[in-house]
């Protein structure tokens, strides 16, 4: 077993040999014989004091690695929202607010546009038919949430200039 002293040791570890007694005097790394260091002891001494004075250096690597995967995300969906591909909460709240507005207008006007009409016929299979048939002219509106969507933003779009 070959021993070292504090300024071959402080060569080995790249530091000074005013670190090595500093480091002896924090009870860190501890001679073996006199001032003579076995490098082995004294390397594993100081590792485990470098893992245990600083937790935040050892999740450096791990830290850095979450910032950059939000980093990554974040532009992400920023160029998914610039494609079109992504609307903002805000636009997706206005957009249906205003298809369910039209949807209820369109409802609460249906028996004041069809009363006349209705109060002439006979037949109920007609009558049904035709009330089927303007109610899924007013539903085809909801399912039209792309047409309206681009219509609503167009008109946010001018409102804004």
């Amino acid at each position: 077993m070959k021993l070292y002293d504090k300024n071959a040791l402080a060569r080995f570890l790249g530091m000074t040999p005013k670190n090595i007694d500093r480091l002896v005097q924090k009870g860190i790394l501890k001679p073996k014989l006199g001032n003579l260091f076995v490098p082995g002891e004294a390397v594993r001494s100081y590792i485990v004091y470098l893992r245990g004075k600083s937790p935040e250096a050892a999740d450096f690597n791990e830290e850095r690695a979450k910032l950059t995967r939000a980093k990554r995300q974040k532009a992400e969906l920023e160029l998914s929202v610039a494609e079109g591909g992504l609307h903002s909460s805000e636009d997706i709240e206005k957009v249906m607010s205003t298809m369910l507005i039209n949807f209820k207008s369109r409802l609460s006007a249906l028996p004041a546009e069809e009363a006349d009409r209705l109060a002439v016929m006979t037949d109920k299979v007609k009558i049904f038919k035709h009330l089927n048939a303007r109610v899924k002219e007013i539903l085809t509106e909801l399912s039209n949430f792309e047409e309206t969507f681009q219509e609503v933003i167009k008109e946010d779009g001018k409102e804004d200039s």
